[in-house]
């Protein structure tokens, strides 16, 4: 399978790991954002053809799959090209940065009838994935689900402290982990839908700290706060607080209220299971688990979300940026 990866930063990174590990996955081209960066990047890795032309690079005749890297402001736009064009397309969060966005994203992956999946990397996680099949198997009847993701991000940097020459956007991105993980446990579309803002960056023109309710059909709340002002390295946790018992993880391992470990299976996890989805859903001619039509109810609640802080529920609007 010859894939063209779009984007060298930290993102194009990790994914340009995964797909190193395997056998009959070969990347034939860059479509690079900064030059000189995605030129050092294509000599590090072996990759034979780098551009700054993204249509250049997926409309190459070898080119059969599209892993997108991008900012998120061009998701929509370049996986609706490189769906069309006839590519399948693996896609990092978010799909895009509305709902109208990811409605378009959807209405190709139909219109094209190649693979077209999400990044959502944490249902591949084996602690998420033991904890979807207790609420599945009625082991875990879940009454609350706290959840907090710390960063520290008041310059354009990535994680390797690289310049980046986009925004990040903490709700549609890095709020939609959360939100999808929550989705897949409940199992509840039409959740109710609450958020607020705190003050808007002056120079990143984007909200710095964010919370988030949520209120499943069965009762269940979801209580979310996300920052990126908080001092320290990217961190993340969950506590699970269910009839039967309290979880914990921070994605990785899984302990319960006394912190004891929860032995995990062994194999392929995270980006490496993911990817690997991605690419066995081509070869077999199937959706994927995480295809772009199945996780859309996800960018609805998101919405909601976002209704929410503009003040189009009814409520006090808090400043944020409306997106349409």
């Amino acid at each position: 399978m010859k894939v063209c990866l779009v984007g060298e930063g930290a993102q194009g990174v990790t994914h340009m790991e995964a797909l190193e590990k395997m056998e009959d996955v070969e990347v034939v081209s860059l479509a690079g954002g900064i030059e000189a960066d995605a030129e050092a990047f294509a000599r590090k890795h072996g990759i034979p053809h780098v551009s700054s032309d993204y249509e250049e690079c997926i409309g190459r005749p070898e080119v059969e799959a599209v892993v997108i890297t991008s900012p998120n402001q061009v998701h929509c736009e370049q996986t609706v090209a490189a769906l069309d064009r006839g590519k399948h397309v693996l896609l990092e969060l978010p799909m895009g940065l509305s709902l109208a966005e990811s409605r378009r994203v959807v209405e190709a992956e139909e219109r094209s009838g190649k693979v077209a999946m999400m990044c959502h990397t944490q249902r591949f996680s084996p602690a998420f994935r033991r904890l979807h099949e207790m609420v599945e198997a009625g082991d875990l009847h879940l009454h609350h689900i706290v959840q907090h993701t710390y960063f520290f991000r008041r310059v354009n940097e990535n994680r390797f402290g690289q310049r980046r020459i986009w925004t990040d956007d903490l709700l549609w991105h890095q709020a939609c982990h959360m939100i999808d993980m929550v989705y897949w446990l409940l199992g509840d579309p039409h959740m109710e839908a609450w958020g607020r803002t705190g003050p808007v960056h002056e120079s990143l023109q984007v909200p710095m700290d964010i919370c988030i309710s949520l209120r499943a059909a069965d009762g269940c709340l979801v209580s979310a706060a996300q920052s990126f002002n908080n001092h320290g390295p990217i961190q993340g946790d969950w506590r699970l607080i269910g009839e039967e018992e309290t979880w914990l993880t921070d994605g990785q391992g899984l302990r319960d209220h006394q912190g004891n470990d929860v032995p995990l299976p062994e194999g392929p996890s995270g980006v490496d299971a993911q990817d690997g989805e991605f690419f066995a859903a081509i070869r077999e001619g199937r959706k994927a688990l995480t295809s772009c039509s199945e996780v859309l109810p996800v960018m609805e609640i998101i919405d909601r979300v976002q209704r929410a802080m503009d003040g189009r529920d009814g409520a006090p609007s808090t400043g944020m940026v409306e997106r349409r």
